[in-house]
């Protein structure tokens, strides 16, 4: 368990540090497009950029995750499941491309055909890189592929600003993220160092699909209900609003795109090496990083409730001020978001990949009801309300409900917990009065209100991350 810890520690710190160095830059990147674009341009990419996120979890059948936890020589495997990604690669492009027009009209935004079919074609490149990638996540040559993600996130930002600038609309969004794909995927397929042949084993096959099609229909049924907020969104109040929508939705998935990215790219391998001796092992792992996950995310959830609308000012003006309304909720979906994903890893790395579809099916049979609910009560604020209420009444009971089944102890957990929830309801509580108090321009409020909020909970929370005391 030493080892493993070590190999997933080193992974997360270049995992981070990688997040870090291209959400820094996304983060600019995004001021500058903010002003260079409309909200209808944001809107159409939003559209496009769910299908491809879509497009993106299930194009491998799940390959890449079964080769993630394989038991067995990875020279044995990579033939096939490089064969079997990039088929069904090419089939599900081609089924997009066919019903790119349908579902852009769907969504509210005929107009976004041209985008989504550009968008979606990155799953071609990450078809050749897939089994590669995941070869590294399983070594936890992090190191490697943050230097490869961080090559490709320049050319990202070069081509998307430079054809915003020209005028290019939404379709700067697209060509940024295909040529960044093609220049990651170069150097990861050389810097994996497997064999490139492609071949077809039977029994291979069998067993990666026998773990894969699971894994693939969780993560596709996951990532249906992290983007049905934009198709919702779309179809009810039309691309304006849901640029709005998807501005507020990016500012919430900083966290999860530096840390939980981070994180999941550790958890799925470093727990496939703990279940393989038994529970007990997995289930004392689960025990020391769910609290300091929920511990690390709730500080910027406060920041992003309370003060939602002088961020939203400071970082790309008042013409965006609609979407602070949406980001206070949204910052209760990112707690969530994170924990359920955490649980997701778990029993992926358990091997119990049909869990995560049920779990994801119930989070759905809520989720989307609210969200259609909610956006015709209260528009583009209530659609996230009701992602909120889906996410704490649904996915997280369910997540710990599944935990349970598959034989994870979460025995010693709650109590851990209750620290840091009292810590954000005094933060929260000193943010919101401040904010009413400190009349000034916006970077005054954020570093009054959130500069105090931050020192409360800290002053709360961190005498208690003693994780001897986690009972094992």
């Amino acid at each position: 368990m030493t080892s493993i810890g070590q190999q997933a520690g080193r992974g997360l710190r270049w995992g981070l540090i990688g997040n870090l160095i291209t959400r820094a830059g996304s983060f600019t990147m995004g001021l500058i497009l903010a002003r260079l674009l409309t909200p209808e341009d944001f809107g159409l990419f939003a559209v496009a950029m769910a299908a491809t996120a879509f497009t993106m979890t299930v194009k491998d059948l799940g390959i890449m995750a079964a080769v993630v936890q394989w038991r067995g020589k990875l020279e044995d495997v990579t033939p096939t499941a490089t064969l079997l990604s990039f088929v069904s690669a090419i089939i599900l492009y081609g089924v997009f491309w066919v019903g790119a027009p349908y579902y852009a009209a769907a969504s509210g935004a005929p107009e976004a055909t041209g985008v989504v079919r550009l968008l979606t074609a990155v799953i071609l490149v990450e078809a050749f890189t897939a089994v590669r990638s995941a070869a590294m996540l399983r070594r936890f040559e992090m190191d490697k592929l943050t230097t490869a993600i961080a090559i490709g996130f320049v050319a990202n930002a070069a081509t998307a600003i430079s054809l915003a600038k020209a005028g290019a609309g939404p379709y700067s969004f697209a060509w940024g993220q295909v040529v960044a794909a093609v220049i990651t995927g170069v150097i990861v397929f050389f810097w994996a160092k497997l064999p490139g042949r492609v071949a077809f084993d039977k029994p291979i096959a069998v067993k990666l699909m026998k773990f894969g099609l699971p894994s693939a229909a969780g993560v596709g049924l996951e990532s249906v209900l992290l983007n049905a907020g934009y198709i919702v969104v779309g179809a009810v109040m039309g691309p304006d609003w849901l640029g709005y929508f998807l501005l507020a939705f990016n500012v919430s998935s900083w966290v999860p795109g530096l840390i939980g990215n981070a994180i999941r790219n550790v958890t799925i391998p470093g727990f496939s090496r703990l279940a393989e001796d038994g529970g007990e092992r997995l289930s004392n792992g689960v025990r020391r990083v769910v609290p300091l996950l929920y511990t690390a995310i709730l500080s910027f959830a406060v920041i992003m409730a309370t003060l939602a609308h002088p961020l939203i000012d400071f970082l790309y003006g008042e013409k965006w001020g609609q979407a602070a309304g949406v980001l206070r909720w949204l910052a209760v979906v990112m707690v969530v978001r994170m924990l359920v994903a955490l649980a997701y890893d778990i029993l992926t790395a358990q091997g119990d990949t049909k869990a995560t579809v049920w779990m994801n099916l119930g989070h759905a049979v809520v989720l989307i009801p609210a969200l259609i609910i909610g956006a015709h009560l209260d528009g583009i604020r209530g659609a996230a309300i009701g992602q909120a209420i889906a996410s704490v009444a649904a996915a997280l009971p369910l997540a710990v409900y599944f935990l349970r089944r598959a034989g994870v102890d979460l025995h010693g957990i709650l109590p851990l917990l209750v620290r840091p929830t009292i810590a954000t309801l005094l933060a929260t509580a000193v943010a919101f009065a401040l904010e009413r108090v400190v009349t000034a321009p916006a970077p005054v409020e954020l570093i009054t209100a959130g500069g105090a909020a931050m020192l409360v909970y800290a002053l709360v929370v961190l005498p208690s991350l003693k994780l001897k005391d986690i009972p094992t």
